[in-house]
């Protein structure tokens, strides 16, 4: 069986990405896709790697066709995805929204790092945290919603918040940790989104390392919210000078109990939280995650090693932001949600060169 499937925002890196994932779905069709400001663009025009490939042109956001579909991801920034959710949902559209829109469980941290009024906060408490190896009872959740013949909302993990919760929160969840949780993370230019700036001009981000929103990146409060570490977490963002990938490197004071633990102790909680997780690869202990080992792919890699002398743990993840902390990750709970194997239309397999 086949579902009819729409892209909103479709002409952004993360949406284009999408819309390179579901030309290949086996199960999803993808009928409409949308960009204002593209209206009327073939999608091959816009993106020449899709020519030969798809006769879809955009159309405008609120193009009746959307409507009709079974499932709309939404690629579009914070606060335009609230103005679409409520008005799909009652049409009986599931949403699988890339946005921040719906992430966070509560409307006032929400409202205070976004600087935004949410519309409707009702959805917070009904809709599915969309990173499936650490809240599949969520995406179960939407899963009875969809087999019962309703819509379901999945907010999907960020790209910092998902490199950085998998690669940490077993060590959190375990026990093992104590004090701030300090994120040192690096992701490549496409991270910025479409839009040029100064800050992602090409003379500018060619050959440098950047930091930014240092102390109020508005990933902070998720990765809180991932690791049940209010208050707790330091993230520290850089621009580096690549198109994909994002490395996440996170510093995990150990009790003292935890202190004696090995790394290949510690690897086998890792492994009992992912094995039979066919996208998290937990590396052996000497082995540590790369992004050229995970573009193009739906993988985070991840690897841990100790700091003996001040007794702290370094857990690191390795995603391609684009795919697995964005497109790849719509796409894997969307499959889930509809009864697919996860794994359909999405690769494990990185590029070896």
């Amino acid at each position: 069986m086949s579902y009819k499937v729409g892209v909103i925002g479709a002409a952004g890196y993360a949406g284009a990405e999408l819309v390179r994932l579901l030309l290949q779905h086996p199960e999803f069709d993808l009928t409409v896709i949308t960009s204002n400001a593209d209206a009327g663009t073939a999608l091959a025009d816009a993106y020449p790697a899709f020519a030969g490939a798809s006769d879809l042109a955009f159309t405008t956001h609120d193009d009746p066709a959307v409507r009709e579909c079974d499932l709309v991801f939404l690629a579009v920034p914070h606060t335009a995805a609230m103005s679409q959710v409520p008005a799909l949902l009652d049409a009986g559209v599931t949403v699988v929204d890339l946005s921040a829109d719906y992430r966070l469980s509560d409307k006032d941290v929400y409202e205070q790092w976004y600087g935004a009024t949410h519309t409707s906060p009702e959805l917070l408490a009904t809709r599915s945290f969309g990173l499936p190896e650490l809240f599949g009872e969520d995406i179960e959740r939407a899963r009875a919603l969809h087999e019962a013949g309703k819509p379901a909302l999945v907010a999907c993990a960020g790209c910092y918040p998902t490199a950085t919760s998998l690669a940490s929160a077993p060590a959190v969840r375990a026990g093992w940790t104590q004090g701030l949780v300090i994120v040192d993370a690096k992701s490549g230019v496409t991270g910025a989104g479409k839009g040029c700036s100064a800050k992602t001009h090409f003379c500018n981000a060619d050959e440098d390392v950047q930091t930014y929103n240092v102390g109020k990146h508005r990933h902070t409060p998720e990765i809180e919210q991932i690791l049940g570490k209010p208050g707790e977490v330091v993230f520290t963002p850089h621009l580096v000078p690549q198109k994909r990938g994002l490395l996440s490197t996170v510093y995990l004071q150990l009790t003292d109990e935890a202190a004696d633990m090995s790394v290949e102790d510690m690897l086998e909680c890792y492994h009992a939280l992912y094995d039979g997780r066919p996208f998290v690869q937990v590396l052996p202990a000497g082995k540590l995650p790369r992004t050229a080992s995970v573009v193009g792919t739906n993988v985070c890699q991840v690897g841990l090693a100790k700091n003996e002398r001040t007794h702290t743990l370094v857990a690191i993840g390795a995603i391609d932001n684009l795919c697995k902390g964005a497109a790849g990750q719509g796409v894997q709970c969307a499959n889930l949600v509809f009864g697919l194997d996860e794994k359909t239309g999405l690769s494990n397999v990185g590029m070896p060169v």
